[in-house]
C-alpha cells in the first residue's frame, strides 16, 4: 500500500489539550481519536447528504406527478408497524 500522505491540523491550545487526556483516559494515541472522530464526521455527513438527495429526488418526483400519501395515512402505517403488525405501506395517490 502507497504511503499516506500526512495533513496538518491546527487545534487550538483548549482543545488539544482535552484532547490529549481524552487519550490518555482511553489509552489511545490523539492521532487515533482525531482519525477515529474525523471517520466519523465524514460518515455521519455522507448519510446526511444522501438523505437531502433522497429528499429533493422526492420533492421533485411529487412535483412530477402529484403521487403522495397524506400524514394521517402515513402514521395509520406507522401505528401498526409499531403495534407489530406486517402492514403494507400505503398507495401513493394524487
Amino acid at each position: 500500500m502507497p504511503a499516506i500522505p500526512p495533513v496538518a491540523v491546527k487545534l487550538d491550545p483548549d482543545i488539544r489539550g482535552r484532547l490529549r487526556s481524552l487519550a490518555a483516559a482511553r489509552d489511545r494515541s490523539a492521532h487515533w481519536l482525531m482519525r477515529e472522530a474525523i471517520a466519523q464526521y465524514v460518515e455521519r455527513e455522507e448519510q446526511r447528504e444522501s438523505y437531502r438527495q433522497d429528499a429533493l429526488e422526492a420533492w421533485e418526483a411529487y412535483q412530477a406527478d402529484g403521487m403522495h400519501v397524506t400524514a394521517e395515512e402515513a402514521d395509520a402505517w406507522l401505528t401498526r408497524l409499531e403495534a407489530g403488525e406486517d402492514a403494507e405501506p400505503p398507495v401513493p395517490h394524487r
